[in-house]
């Protein structure tokens, strides 16, 4: 089954720039938590077994536990076997100990580690102490390895696979290309047009990816690893904070960029270099350290003093053309800027700066969110002090996209409803998928009034908060809606989307999608793209076309903030605003935690440059309903 694990701050945060708490939760909706590629399937020796003395990080173990479940999925193993081992992979994928060090020699200790049973634990224990895995051995045997490189194109899964060994005797990626681009039709026999297409096209995606997580992953890690270092640290660190990619909030991350402020630098260095989340050491010297985490993860820590946190936290930060672009500004003003100081270049004099604030003050810019550093227009705008307010999570005052088990939700309806409320949220939109997107429980219209008599049962007994009658209505593949109008025509409000044949033309899926958005019915467009981080690529819909309709008919645009998500994307998010789009915020929970994934829904929209004035769900209900097409056009 499909895994994920994402974590995210909590909704109740006043400062998208404070370290925010984290919420951890498992979900099973998509593969996409490692991105580009994922999680590497195969251990990191070639062979199935490696020699006693090799350390086993916890990367290469959920590897090997992914690889099994892999080959079970292809052999048509009872469906809860892979489950197991792709649920064990995912807690070590995401541990800060490595599970060879919580091993010590004695198989009993592993049964600590929550998703690893006594079989399991035997496993691992056999890996541990000889090198090599027995069980893993005889699976491994049983097909060619290269059958496994299939399961990394996008669509393809176990049973498509075999059929391209069984049937085809194609057995690994590169036989794959080569009779795609040979247009062999006796090695290929069988499969259509619009097969080898989709195939080629997933084929090149997997070849353009490189080797990032998704902001999720990297932020709740960047998180552990400060919490650990202050707590190793206590006094000695005066700031600590994240640079680079991680504080723009990048969609996916590389490496981790950690900068502190310190007298002790040496001190600090050394504690972090000894933390239990430490892999290996590449790198340590006077200011600076860089490990591998037991996830996998590069983790590099710069150290000055207090007085010059300014700079380094600018300089750090970047991007790189965002920084380069601020030095040119300082060479014209008679200044090199560098991590360390602001400097005279005639008299060499340092102008040392304690905050970002003073640096680019001191240059004549007004300060520049990390969001928009990214050599976007936002330089000149700091210069003539036209940079926008962005928005702020705490701006937010509702959720139009939530899911409840009417349909493939969690929880109940007041149970989302209390979740919501306790983040400082005065409404929800409760959209429950339409039936005819095939999940369990979607609604029709008999559904559908029956919960508009619980919706309206709840709403007498809240207080301060409103349940808004709605629907998540799929898109058809030829533009029509999965419900009647005179029924659409009841909700508060109507959020459609595509979640079916994403793979249509580019004219196609344009036209279906420019279909919906006339209509009077529809209020919201969600999740525009249809990306899946990692493992789905964006439509092919002309989002230009979607945009000029969307401004046209005033319907909205939604950034989805699920982690797997973020669509729109930050450059999508800008230019929508360009042209004359409204957006809303959604977190599209499913449970109650879910909707602590407003925050990466703030962070796309934020570097899309987009401001509260842009964003309708953060007026009050009654005043966004006057916005809607429904509503503006009576």
């Amino acid at each position: 089954m499909p895994h994920r694990v994402t974590t995210s701050p909590k909704l109740k945060s006043n400062n998208s720039e404070k370290k925010l708490s984290r919420r951890g939760r498992v979900t099973k909706e998509t593969d996409a938590q490692i991105v580009a590629p994922e999680v590497e399937r195969v251990p990191g020796v070639e062979t199935p077994h490696a020699s006693v003395e090799h350390k086993w990080t916890n990367q290469e173990i959920a590897a090997l536990l992914y690889r099994i479940a892999d080959i079970l999925d292809i052999q048509g193993a009872i469906r809860f076997k892979p489950i197991a081992y792709r649920r064990a992979a995912d807690v070590i994928e995401h541990l800060s100990r490595g599970v060879q060090d919580i091993w010590e020699g004695d198989a009993e200790n592993l049964k600590n580690i929550h998703g690893i049973g006594p079989a399991m634990s035997e496993k691992l224990d056999e890996l541990f102490r000889t090198g090599h895995m027995s069980y893993y051995e005889r699976l491994a045997s049983e097909v060619p390895v290269g059958i496994l490189e299939f399961l990394t194109i996008p669509g393809i899964g176990p049973k498509t696979a075999a059929r391209f060994w069984k049937e085809w005797n194609i057995t690994n990626l590169a036989e794959l290309d080569a009779a795609l681009k040979s247009g062999d039709s006796e090695k290929l026999k069988g499969l259509g047009e619009k097969t080898i297409e989709n195939l080629k096209a997933g084929i090149a995606a997997v070849r353009r990816k490189g080797t990032r997580v998704m902001l999720a992953v990297a932020y709740s890690f960047a998180e552990e690893m400060m919490d650990a270092l202050r707590a190793a640290c206590g006094d000695s660190i005066v700031e600590i904070s994240t640079a680079g990619s991680l504080r723009r909030m990048r969609a996916t991350i590389g490496d981790l960029d950690l900068l502190v402020a310190s007298s002790e630098p040496i001190a600090v260095l050394d504690a972090f270099t000894s933390l239990p989340q430490v892999r290996e050491v590449i790198e340590k010297g006077a200011t600076k350290a860089a490990i591998v985490s037991h996830n996998a993860l590069q983790v590099d820590l710069r150290v000055l003093e207090p007085r010059r946190w300014g700079t380094a936290l600018q300089y750090f930060t970047g991007s790189r053309e965002h920084n380069i672009r601020v030095r040119e500004i300082a060479l014209r003003a008679g200044l090199s800027l560098n991590e360390w100081s602001l400097t005279r270049i005639k008299s060499k004099r340092e102008i040392l700066c304690a905050t970002e604030e003073e640096v680019y003050q001191k240059l004549g810019m007004d300060w520049v969110p990390p969001e928009l550093r990214e050599a976007n227009d936002e330089i000149r705008a700091a210069q003539t002090h036209q940079l926008p307010k962005l928005i702020e999570l705490r701006d937010l005052k509702g959720d139009l996209q939530c899911h409840s088990k009417w349909s493939d939700g969690k929880t109940t309806i007041e149970q989302m409803a209390k979740a919501a409320q306790e983040r400082g949220l005065h409404y929800i939109g409760l959209t429950d998928h339409s039936r005819g997107l095939g999940v369990t429980g979607g609604l029709d219209k008999a559904r559908t009034l029956a919960q508009w008599e619980e919706i309206d049962a709840l709403n007498a007994r809240l207080k301060d908060f409103r349940v808004l009658k709605s629907v998540e209505v799929e898109i058809r593949a030829d533009g029509s809606l999965d419900l009647p109008d005179d029924l659409l025509a009841k909700f508060d409000l109507v959020v459609a989307s595509t979640h079916s044949s994403l793979k249509q033309p580019r004219e196609k899926i344009t036209e279906r999608v420019v279909r919906a958005l006339r209509h009077p019915y529809v209020d919201i467009f969600a999740h525009p793209t249809g990306r899946l981080i990692g493992s789905r690529e964006e439509s092919a819909l002309d989002l230009e076309a979607v945009f000029k309709v969307a401004a046209e008919t005033g319907t909205i645009l939604e950034v989805d903030g699920t982690a797997e998500r973020m669509d729109l994307d930050d450059v999508h998010v800008r230019r929508a605003l360009q042209v004359g789009c409204k957006i809303v915020i959604d977190s599209d929970a499913h449970w109650q935690s879910g909707f602590d994934d407003l925050f990466w829904g703030i962070a796309m929209a934020r570097r899309g440059w987009a401001t509260k004035a842009d964003v309708l769900n953060t007026l009050e209900w009654d005043e966004l309903k006057k916005h809607l097409k429904r509503n503006r056009k009576k």
